[in-house]
């Protein structure tokens, strides 16, 4: 079945878009959709879909023919149109080598393989942007724990055969880039079960008692160099943030830290005891009688 679907609506773009616009738009949807990532036989063939609109429209002349005459003129045996025959990059497969390690892509089903290290961008450059990616540095990736991206690690590699270290500074985070030799090497890192973080600050949530909030308590806070005493102050509010200054992730240049952000969320009990039961009823009884006091007050004048 002939594909229908507009190039423009695929990529989420304006007929009016500029080219920097459309090259945008097909990073953010290649990124969400890349086999690497996304494990979906939705997200393969919605890869697919991105990126054969983005080579027709990052190409001025196929741009202006689709604009011009539409699907028809890219449809199989339609002449020489980009899609045409086995010579297309959705039409068997194409191989090649990048840096020291080899790729391939199929459409046949089979997924896609670029040979372990790879760059989702600079790779589809590769096929998709003719020389653009001839004239840079090999590119490879490396996934690392979240605990070695923001202390830092010493890795061990192979490049064209050859062991090497690499060091990677602390502070990195997911899709850094970080020069070495004559290759980059982009960073993912692996989330944490406990720590969040947004830039180079670290975000964690701690649970205490309705009775810990109203009267104050000093808690015992696992940071990310380790734990930290600090003080909840009495009458805290569930998801007050509580900032740890200096205590988030160091700066990959320059001295700076960031600091850790500690969220309050407060347990409210499903079950009760007889005697906590008793506690709270007590305890609302009493408010209610101060407010009762209150607005008496109010009234006298």
């Amino acid at each position: 079945m002939a594909d229908t679907t507009d190039y423009y609506e695929i990529l989420g773009v304006e007929k009016t878009a500029t080219q920097d616009e459309i090259k945008k738009a097909y990073r953010k949807l290649a990124l969400q959709y890349h086999p690497d990532r996304n494990k979906t036989k939705e997200a393969e063939e919605k890869f697919k879909e991105v990126t054969k609109a983005y080579e027709v429209l990052s190409n001025e002349e196929k741009r202006k023919t689709y604009d011009q005459f539409g699907h028809a003129a890219f449809e199989q045996g339609a002449g020489q149109g980009p899609f045409s025959g086995e010579g297309g990059p959705f039409g068997g497969q194409q191989g090649g080598q990048y840096g020291p390690f080899t790729y391939s892509y199929s459409s046949n089903g089979q997924g896609f393989d670029f040979g372990g290290f790879s760059d989702p961008f600079d790779i589809f450059e590769q096929f998709f942007g003719g020389g653009a990616a001839r004239s840079r540095r090999p590119v490879y990736s490396i996934t690392i724990s979240f605990n070695d991206a923001v202390h830092g690690v010493e890795k061990e590699v192979t490049i064209n055969g050859k062991k090497q270290k690499i060091k990677i500074p602390s502070g990195v985070d997911r899709g850094s880039r970080i020069r070495f030799e004559d290759y980059d090497i982009v960073v993912d890192v692996t989330p944490d079960s406990k720590f969040g973080r947004e830039g180079y600050d670290i975000l964690t949530e701690e649970l205490i008692s309705y009775p810990d909030a109203a009267l104050g308590k000093n808690l015992s806070v696992e940071t990310i160099d380790g734990p930290v005493k600090i003080r909840v102050p009495a009458g805290t509010q569930p998801n007050t943030l509580i900032r740890l200054s200096g205590r988030g992730v160091k700066h990959i240049r320059g001295s700076g830290r960031g600091d850790h952000y500690l969220k309050i969320k407060v347990i409210i009990p499903k079950k009760l005891t007889h005697k906590q039961k008793e506690l709270l009823e007590s305890l609302q009884q009493e408010e209610s009688d101060d407010s009762s006091e209150e607005k008496k007050s109010k009234s006298w004048f």
